[in-house]
């Protein structure tokens, strides 16, 4: 018996000789057939961003005319991978606008990105990004393998335009296990438990986890994301360290949920409000959760109705969208559901061009806008914006648009020179007596805004950029300097000027006033846009000397139509104050035509020897509402309120927008 287990055995051992000699010689045979793969750089086209690629480090190859300044790039020497690869590269210097290959390499996100002009390309500054990269020259490391199909964070990306291969990504395989060399006793081992097989146990699923290649998260826009939001489990009853209870925690089950945002007021407030929230990338999906919160409980907290307030919402990153207007949810719970609704768009924080887009088109009757009815913007800002906001916030407060700002985590100190417009929110809000603004300094904290929110959009009183009659026009003063006047008498026209002028709110974005004098010849005393302050504009009035000569009233006219109101603005009402002692030495019939035509208001007032059909030819239908005669110049100050009674009648009966 020992002898036929000593013959079984050494057979055993000449069989494993021969097998390892011949496995040996097959992979000799083998690796001299496998040949390396010749590897093939990648092209792509001028528009696509480093942020859609997820590869961390590539090889690409560009094309000729990257240079065009619609491929936009963020940033100096290291760009943010919002930007347009191919675009950075000329802007870098690596190539030229012939194209070519680069390398490009993936860095951690900066907290901004300085723009300059370089190679001729002009690059644009931006705020904190997630994800940067930089741009070198096409020389491959020794040891580095670099993809021959690039990885894009959508199976369809703009490559396959140019004819790239292209893959959707996936989770790479578990790497195959790796033959070790067999030792005799382990082959004798393996024998010898032929006679008493056992059941192996199953592989476990972690282990296959702990091969696999995680995908690498881009780095944040903000510096304290994870802290923020850890994904440690809290229960109902534990709060996050550091953290305001109950603004982010997580059931028994594992499911974050928020303290509900309420405010608990009860107003009787009737608004048209337009809420402009951020959706860019760099808000994060979390932080745009707790945004769509406080819209909730303005929901809640206003009482949506169409005899109350009106409530709709535009999402702004690259560009503006409005995701409701305000008749298209006429109560709170309806308006709430639709909030809950909104996924994030992404993109850059273009706020000012959000801010036109809502003076264009949000505020019309079509969108359910109310003449009754005061309208409001609230604008939401995580950090800053990246473009300007002055000029298209300037237009919405002559539009009559009471803009409010909540500004969240603004800018550190190191960060201030990355923004675009220092003292952003007080150049776009209605008035800078801290009413407008609100500035959080965490997300955690933007539940407190609600109260004190609600109050303040719902004080129309004290909603300063509202349109009135008083607030909303540019008038021009047309005075008689004929000789008849008189130097004494033409003081006190200029008094009545003053009289009218004081009723009025003065400034560049309210109503301005010009004037003209005429005789025979016409004078532009000041024009619209000379004197933005009451004080100055008074002042200004004190000082125009009398003229004296003749009276060519219909000349008057069409001089103060060309040099006065042909410079006023369009969402201005234009409003034209003539005030004459006589008859006009010319025809008034075609002036006063050309005026009507053009929408200019005018308001005819004559003294003495004033011919009175000449007044009701130049005043504006009906002509009882617009022109005016008195006997002496002393009693010209009576007729204030009157004028100023009807300019409020005429206003009031006509849509606000």
């Amino acid at each position: 018996m020992r002898t036929v287990v000593l013959t079984m055995k050494a057979s055993v051992i000449e069989m494993f000789l021969v097998l390892l000699v011949t496995g040996v010689h097959s992979n000799k045979e083998t690796s001299k057939k496998i040949k390396r793969p010749k590897f093939t750089v990648p092209q792509i086209n001028c528009d696509v961003k480093a942020g859609k690629i997820i590869n961390p480090e590539f090889i690409v190859k560009c094309p000729a005319g990257c240079q065009d300044p619609k491929f936009h790039v963020y940033g100096t020497d290291v760009y943010a991978s919002y930007s347009s690869v191919c675009g950075a590269a000329v802007h870098s210097g690596v190539l030229d606008n012939s194209g070519g290959k680069i390398l490009v390499r993936k860095v951690a996100g900066l907290s901004g990105y300085k723009g300059s002009y370089s190679n001729g390309v002009q690059s644009l500054s931006l705020p904190r990004w997630r994800e940067s990269f930089i741009v070198l020259e096409s020389k491959p490391k020794k040891g580095v393998t670099y993809p021959s199909a690039l990885t894009y964070s959508s199976s369809k990306s703009p490559a396959a335009q140019a004819g790239e291969t292209t893959k959707a990504y996936q989770r790479p395989p578990i790497p195959a296990t790796t033959a070790q060399p067999v030792t005799l006793m382990q082959l004798l081992a393996v024998t010898v438990a032929v006679a008493t097989p056992t059941i192996l146990p199953r592989p476990s699923p972690s282990a296959a986890s702990t091969t696999s290649i995680r995908r690498p998260e881009p780095v944040g826009h903000r510096s304290q994301e994870m802290d923020l939001w850890s994904t440690t489990t809290y229960t109902s009853s534990q709060n996050r360290p550091g953290a305001d209870p109950g603004i982010q925690r997580q059931d028994p089950s594992g499911a974050a949920f928020e303290k509900p945002v309420r405010a608990d007021v009860s107003l009787d407030c009737k608004i048209d409000l337009s809420f402009l929230i951020d959706g860019s990338t760099s808000i994060g999906k979390r932080r745009f959760r707790i945004q769509k919160q406080l819209l909730a409980g303005v929901a809640q907290a206003l009482d949506i109705g169409p005899a109350g307030p009106l409530m709709g919402v535009v999402q702004y990153g690259d560009n503006p969208a409005t995701h409701f207007n305000l008749k298209t949810h006429m109560n709170s719970r309806d308006l709430k559901i639709a909030i809950e609704k909104i996924t994030q768009r992404g993109g850059l924080s273009n706020v000012g061009r959000a801010i036109s887009f809502v003076t264009k088109n949000f505020f019309s009757k079509a969108n359910g806008n109310r003449s009754s009815a005061p309208n409001v913007v609230v604008v939401m800002v995580d950090g800053w914006p990246t473009d300007k906001v002055e000029e298209a916030s300037r237009l919405a407060r002559e539009s009559g648009i009471n803009i409010f700002f909540i500004t969240i985590e603004g800018a550190a100190e190191n960060e201030k020179q990355y923004v675009v417009e220092p003292n952003f929110a007080n150049k776009a809000v209605c008035r800078t007596n801290g009413f407008y603004s609100f500035h959080v300094q965490s997300w955690f904290g933007l539940h407190k805004t609600l109260q004190p929110l609600v109050k303040r959009v719902c004080d129309t009183d004290r909603l300063a950029c509202s349109k009135t009659c008083l607030n909303s026009a540019d008038i021009g003063f047309v005075i008689d300097g004929s000789s008849s006047v008189g130097t004494g008498n033409f003081r006190t026209v200029l008094q009545f000027v003053t009289n009218l002028t004081k009723e009025f709110e003065i400034s560049d974005t309210d109503t301005r006033v010009g004037a003209v004098q005429y005789t025979y010849e016409q004078r532009l005393e000041f024009g619209f846009d000379q004197y933005s302050s009451k004080p100055d504009i008074l002042n200004a009035i004190k000082r125009v000397g009398y003229w004296s000569g003749g009276t060519s009233t219909g000349a008057a006219i069409n001089f103060a139509l060309e040099q006065l109101f042909k410079k006023s603005k369009p969402n201005k009402r234009k409003l034209m104050i003539l005030i004459t002692d006589g008859r006009s030495y010319d025809d008034v019939r075609i002036p006063a035509m050309a005026a009507h035509l053009k929408g200019v208001i005018t308001y005819a007032i004559g003294v003495a020897w004033a011919a009175q059909e000449e007044l009701e030819v130049i005043a504006t239908h009906p002509a009882r509402d617009h022109s005016f005669f008195v006997d002496e110049f002393d009693n010209l100050y009576q007729y204030v309120p009157r004028i100023i009674q009807n300019i409020c009648t005429e206003f009031n009966s006509q849509p606000r927008n």
